[in-house]
């Protein structure tokens, strides 16, 4: 895909209720400009995917969409070929929606765990959080070091983009001079996201979390969580969210060996 063809990958994204950010499409184009494939039918675009490689062995696979008019013509199953082929040897995860979880297990990939997205309502006060700092001014290198901590893969070319979108914040927590936590909310067709949400303990998650939701007083917001990290259901709970949505993470190799329980918040289900 072009830049621009992102962008239309992005929209019927929305048509299929995802709800993306207003500015994905330029973050996940930089991640990966050649990760992104779009399949055309008599010239006419109908399905697209994405496999996203962050390294030599490690990538994601997201945007799996064909258009309703033309299902059931092997083009995802062409799409997948494609996808497959510049992923090569890499271990590749992805978040599977219910209805294409089948669909990736006969693909090789399986369960880890599930991601539930829950949805709440920002309070109309704007809450006071100490040691909380503008991420932008933490060293790059500092940044980078703590989210690979978090994530399968190094994604310097990614953050760069994602902590300094407009029409959102992102936030970081120092604790003994160290970055200890970091968050970024962005603007989406509908409220707002916050992805990812990582820290070192559940009170420093608790003060980025006040801290982001109180950016935007009123509004409504989504967050993303593991579910086997019981502190970020612990944290959704006292902030009285719902769930709305849920997928399967799932690995086509080995399950990365991540800290789940410092991981409150997905950054995105497109890009891991």
């Amino acid at each position: 895909m072009t830049r621009d063809e992102v962008s239309l990958a992005i929209e019927w994204a929305a048509a299929e209720g995802w709800n993306p950010g207003l500015h994905d499409a330029e973050c996940f184009y930089a991640a990966d400009p050649r990760g992104f494939f779009l399949a055309l039918l008599d010239g006419q675009p109908a399905g697209c995917l994405s496999a996203v490689a962050y390294d030599e062995s490690f990538g994601f696979a997201g945007f799996y969409i064909v258009l309703p008019e033309f299902r059931g013509r092997g083009i995802g199953h062409a799409l997948v070929e494609k996808a497959s082929s510049y992923a090569g040897s890499r271990s590749m995860g992805n978040d599977a929606v219910v209805a294409q979880q089948e669909t990736y297990r006969q693909l090789g990939f399986n369960l880890a765990y599930r991601n539930i997205r829950y949805c709440g309502l920002a309070s109309l006060h704007t809450v006071d959080a100490p040691g909380i700092i503008d991420l932008r001014k933490v060293p790059f290198g500092d940044l980078v070091e703590y989210d690979r901590a978090m994530f399968p893969a190094e994604r310097p070319v990614f953050l760069e983009h994602w902590i300094d979108q407009t029409e959102g914040a992102a936030l970081g927590c120092k604790s003994n001079g160290k970055l200890a936590g970091y968050g970024v909310i962005r603007k989406c067709r509908q409220g707002y996201k916050i992805g990812p949400l990582f820290a070192d303990r559940e009170e420093i998650a608790e003060k980025l979390f006040l801290a982001l939701t109180g950016r935007v007083p009123g509004e409504e917001y989504f967050l993303d969580i593991p579910e086997p990290n019981p502190s970020a259901g612990s944290l959704v709970r006292r902030h009285s969210m719902h769930s709305v949505f849920e997928t399967a993470r799932m690995y086509s190799g080995a399950v990365p060996s991540l800290p789940l329980e410092k991981i409150f918040g997905v950054t995105s289900f497109e890009l891991g």
